[in-house]
């Protein structure tokens, strides 16, 4: 039986006023049995009393009637306690009276109860937060005591009093409240604010402690980069102050399911954990040891942390899911199958007190820049903010069963294949030891082996089955020579090799003539190809499947592949993804926390792959197949571009000497990249033509050894001189030369503070790297605030790792200066991925076999960089589909126009002729998709606002066919519906727009079109002119055709002059009537001008009418 809690000594009522009545939570209420009078022998008299209340509801001036009895002089107390959900016994009325007369005689006395306002009124300008109490416990007591004690101010013990009882007063909800008479007169403006609010109906935020952190597939490539997930504080009131309270006792779940594929490599790996303000571990923090088992580790409320280790390890190439509760100090994990049958469960219980705010910081799903990510698929995860349940009570299912499938059966097959490589090219070996050791010293044999057929193994000890079913891949098998040098000793790196050389056969056939008609024979093989761990085959695959290129779309697969690439590290994959998941299109969801973790993976490799000079990269060149003279610019190391630029750097041009070196050294313009020769032009440059730019771009090649020998002592030299010569570049150079190679704090700051007023952002992040560190001179520790705004101002100049770097604190929120903004994080993380070398290299290698008219090959490689989602390509690719349709039409079961074009005008940096070319498939129609007016005006206005004419010309087209333009196009392009409410006055703004936005030193279209504008106006104004006169002539010629006869000679002489005066000055009036004549002898296409001409003319000051 539950009985109420004692009361306890109180502090001031007015504290509870100012404190707003917080209540606790977790703590136990002492509880007391309630005592019956005891009857004391030998007396009389009985002390006793009695609580009687009319109405037992807690309202402001409840009264109460007490009935008591003292037998000796006593004093009667009264006091009310409330209760809420998280704390119980606090005081909120008290009141005592002593009574020394009238002894052994009962009495009743009123008592009005007065309870903090909090409590008993609704809130309103003044009381912002009502408090939701859930019981009040009034109670009542006598204790014997002299009068002299009275005014001592102690408190009397419940326990030992002489009579005694209490009562429940039912708590009122707060908006069945009544409003409070402050007696106060509010402000006009507060008084009007608080009248709005006051009778609207309050209705609380429906919100749950669940959430979904993660719902689709996440490919963790063990890198440093993860999904960042930063919760907030509930809405709910009551939800926040129960998060609050578990500050101090942490109650919540976290559940992940996980497709695990190998231990972490050394150390630990990040499986979800928490950082806090101070970008410290907080609690919780799971991660994977090298062993498999589960490391969770807490932070303690006295500032240390604890960790633990789980005695099971998480099972690898299975589908499971890990569940994990904490309940104050005590922490449940098991593991669950997919079956949601428990494998593994342990526990562990702490004395200690764990801290957790879980809105003090941000959470990581994967690896992040503290520590690198579990290698694994991650599934759905699910966070319970406040509740600790058991495995099943946990909802979180598995959702989609076919990618889960797939992945399973994927690494299924993978296995096959890898033991097949390891295990034929062992075979092979041994046959080749064997056979070496019988003619080692015969230099005949020697040269055939050199110089013959490759050994090979043609006695096959796996069996038919098997053979068939991997055919293709025994066939490769044993074109591949395992006796050269590329195909190392290390098993594992063979079975890349051998998919490598898988995926180049593949692609040297799917480029050539009619390459995409082999596509189906080459699917498996890319397979087999993606299996052996090259992943640049993966994602072939994936955008096969996703675009049906060559076979039947299957988004399955595409989704697979994708994934199963990403998870390799294919930087296409990952970009894929990203790009999938910020558009939220082809049935990906729009997750900007995913779509992020992909996109910072690849800004990350971005800026070592450019101080990385070799493998398949290029410089991202923005060419677009329309533009002739970017195309004629394209040249070779035989074209007449760089022959020509060779010629002028021979002869000593410096330009054309900086010109080459960079083309060579980044393979830019369609030449391939060559190093070595690109410092052959830097070295050259620097001595003949003392040009500070060759200077410095030789110096930096010698630091650090790109195409050369390293030389510090030329280079340092070589950086001083161009320094002198003022080139900032040259200036912070020499600041990371004592930063790096000196650790001359003092010095590096000096040149990077001057390269930075010179307008140098490599100098701007480099001094945020000194505030980061701490190692600013003069600056005791770390200073992140000024580090950041250093980091902005490298951004803003284009800085790749101040980019990066300013996008993880849009994602994380943990940066007063940077509000959380996961959308801005992904575009600065999608800016600096899309300029990876690789990206480049497929770009390039698109360009070029268009430029070749190599359409298959074209084809190909602008469908696998668009679908990485740069813009570029995307256009690129639907203008060859627009060339040619019947390519398109065979081997892309997608509308390749309409998919490609689309997806550019979704893009930040989309070109105005795709808005162009979208705005006329609304309009018209295309194919099956249905016209769609509004839309195509949208789509000509934002061209128009990209400073196009021809989206303004194709608007004024809209309006010249009776069409109105929405007004939310018109507050987008500024244009003033006051100012141009008639259709005449629109279009003249429309027209004299597109020509102001044309070349006016030219005749243009627009130029055109204005003069046809006001030529058609003024003709209209004439035209309605003559009418006018001519229906008055008309009316006057039958009056004088009555009055001729009798007035014939006064008629001819003075009639006409008078009638003609009078209808000048009555035409203003008869405009109306004018213009519905004059539109019937006008054109069709002028029909607009002439229904709107009598507003104008009844408004003179439009500059359109003349009289």
């Amino acid at each position: 039986m539950w009985t109420p809690a004692q009361p306890r000594r109180p502090p001031s009522l007015l504290l509870l006023l100012l404190t707003n009545f917080v209540p606790s939570f977790g703590k136990e209420t002492l509880q007391t049995t309630a005592v019956n009078p005891q009857f004391e022998k030998n007396m009389d008299y009985v002390d006793f009393i009695h609580l009687n209340i009319l109405e037992k509801k807690v309202l402001n001036n409840s009264e109460v009637s007490v009935q008591y009895l003292c037998s000796k002089p006593c004093i009667v107390n009264l006091e009310a306690v409330a209760s809420s959900e998280f704390r119980t016994g606090v005081p909120v009325y008290r009141r005592r009276w002593k009574v020394e007369k009238n002894l052994y005689a009962s009495r009743t006395r009123q008592v009005h109860l007065k309870f903090p306002s909090i409590m008993v009124y609704r809130d309103d300008y003044i009381i912002r937060n009502s408090i939701i109490v859930h019981s009040v416990i009034l109670y009542a007591w006598i204790s014997h005591k002299s009068a002299s004690n009275y005014d001592d101010g102690q408190n009397e013990d419940y326990q030992a009093a002489v009579a005694k009882n209490y009562t429940f007063l039912e708590a009122v909800p707060p908006f069945q409240r009544p409003y409070k008479d402050h007696k106060v007169c509010l402000q006009w403006g507060a008084d009007y604010l608080w009248m709005l609010r006051a009778n609207r109906i309050p209705q609380c935020p429906h919100e749950s402690d669940g959430v979904q952190i993660l719902e689709f597939i996440y490919a963790s490539s063990g890198e440093k980069t993860g999904i960042v997930k930063k919760f907030e504080q509930f809405e709910n009131r009551e939800l926040e102050t129960a998060r609050q309270h578990q500050i101090d006792y942490p109650m919540f779940t976290v559940s992940i399911w996980l497709y695990l594929l190998h231990h972490c490599e050394k150390d630990l790996c990040g499986i979800i954990y928490f950082i806090d303000s101070k970008e410290m571990y907080g609690t919780p923090a799971v991660f994977l040891n090298e062993e498999g088992y589960v490391h969770i580790q807490m932070h303690l409320v006295r500032g240390d942390d604890l960790a633990v280790k789980t005695s099971f390890s998480l099972p690898l190439k299975q589908w499971f899911r890990l569940d994990l509760s904490f309940k104050g100090g005590q922490i449940e994990v098991s593991s669950v199958g997919k079956n949601l049958k428990r494998h593994h469960h342990q526990s562990f219980t702490f004395r200690e007190d764990f801290y957790y705010d879980d809105t003090a910081g941000y959470f990581v799903l994967g690896g992040s820049g503290y520590v690198s990510g579990i290698e694994a698929f991650f599934g759905p995860v699910k966070y319970y903010r406040l509740n600790v349940l058991e495995t099943e009570q946990i909802s979180n299912p598995l959702h989609d069963k076919d990618t889960v499938e797939q992945i399973e059966l994927y690494y299924e097959r993978c296995m096959d294949i890898q033991e097949i490589v390891h295990e034929y090219r062992y075979i092979v070996r041994q046959g080749e030891k064997a056979h070496r050791s019988c003619y080692y010293e015969n230099y005949y044999l020697e040269m055939i082996h050199k110089y013959g057929e490759i050994s090979k193994c043609n006695a096959f000890t796996w069996g038919k089955e098997l053979r068939e079913k991997y055919h293709t891949l025994f066939k490769l098998l044993q074109e591949i020579d395992f006796s050269s040098p590329d195909v190392l000793e290390d098993g594992s790196d063979t079975v890349v090799e051998v998919g490598r050389r898988i995926f180049e056969k593949v692609v040297k056939g799917l480029s050539s003539a009619n390459g995409l008609s082999n596509m189906g024979s080459s699917v498996p093989l890319l397979m087999d190809s993606s299996c052996c761990g090259y992943h640049k085959a993966s994602y072939f695959l994936a955008v096969i499947f996703e675009t049906g290129l060559g076979v039947s779309v299957d988004h399955i697969k595409g989704l697979l592949y994708s994934l199963v690439g990403a998870q390799g590290n294919e930087r296409l994959a990952m970009m894929n993804l990203g790009y999938k998941h910020y558009q939220g299109i082809n049935n990906y969801p729009l997750d900007l926390e995913l779509s992020y973790a992909y996109y910072s993976n690849i800004a990350m490799k971005t800026s070592l792959d450019q101080h990385n000079i070799k493998g398949e990269q290029a410089f991202v060149e923005t060419i677009r197949l329309m533009d002739d003279e970017l195309l004629k610019a394209q040249t070779k190391e035989n074209g007449d571009v760089f022959m020509w630029l060779k010629h002028e750097a021979t002869r000593g041009n410096a330009a054309a000497q900086q010109r080459l070196a960079q083309m060579l050294f980044w393979g830019q313009q369609g030449v391939a990249k060559n190093p070595e020769a690109a410092v052959e032009w830097y070295a050259k440059g620097a001595i003949e033509t003392e040009d500070p730019v060759l200077i410095y771009d030789y110096a930096i090649v010698l630091f650090k050894g790109q195409g050369v020998k390293k030389n510090m002592k030329l280079a340092l030299e070589l950086m001083k001189k161009a320094a002198a010569k003022g080139l900032h570049q040259a200036v912070n150079g020499l600041g990371w030369y004592y930063h790096n190679f000196k650790r001359d704090y003092r010095k590096a700051a000096k040149h990077w503070l001057i390269a930075e007023e010179l307008g140098n952002p490599d100098a701007s992040y480099n001094l945020g790297v000194l505030y980061l560190d701490g190692i600013y001179p003069g600056v005791p520790g770390r200073n992140q605030t000024v580090a950041a705004r250093y980091f902005y101002k490298a951004a803003q100049g284009g800085h790749i790792e101040g980019t990066l770097r300013c996008s993880l604190y849009y994602i994380t929120g943990n940066m007063e200066d940077f509000p959380r903004d996961p959308e801005k994080a992904v575009i600065w993380a999608k800016h600096i991925a899309e300029k990876n070398g690789y990206l480049g290299h497929v770009i390039r290698r698109a360009l070029n076999a268009y430029l070749e008219l190599s359409w298959h090959e074209a084809l190909l490689h602008y469908v696998l960089a668009a679908e990485t989602g740069i813009e570029v390509s995307q256009s690129n690719l639907a203008h060859i589909c627009e060339e040619r349709p019947d390519l398109a039409r065979k081997y892309l079961a997608t509308d390749c126009v309409w998919r490609y074009y689309n997806f550019s005008v979704s893009q930040v940096n989309a070109p105005s002729f795709a808005y162009l070319k979208m705005g006329d498939f609304y309009y018209y129609g295309y194919q099956n998709q249905s016209k769609d007016l509004e839309l195509s005006m949208r789509m000509y206005a934002q061209a128009a606002l990209e400073g196009d004419s021809q989206g303004f010309f194709n608007l004024a087209l809209v309006v010249e066919e009776g069409n109105s333009i929405p007004s939310y196009i018109l507050d987008h392009l500024e244009i003033d519906q006051a100012l141009h409410s008639s259709n005449t006055s629109l279009l003249q703004e429309l027209y004299y727009r597109c020509w102001n936005s044309s070349n006016q030193e030219s005749i243009s279209p627009c130029s055109l079109a204005l003069l046809y504008f006001y030529m058609r106006v003024v003709w209209n104004n004439i035209l309605q002119s003559t009418l006018i006169y001519f229906m008055g002539t008309f009316l006057l010629s039958i009056l004088v055709a009555f009055a001729v006869q009798s007035f014939q000679s006064l008629s001819a002489h003075n009639s006409p002059g008078r009638r003609s005066e009078r209808l000048s000055d009555d035409a203003p009036s008869s405009s109306g009537n004018s213009n519905e004549d004059a539109a019937r002898l006008v054109q069709q296409d002028e029909t607009t001008f002439s229904n709107d001409l009598a507003q104008q003319e009844s408004n003179p000051q439009n500059p359109l009418v003349t009289s």
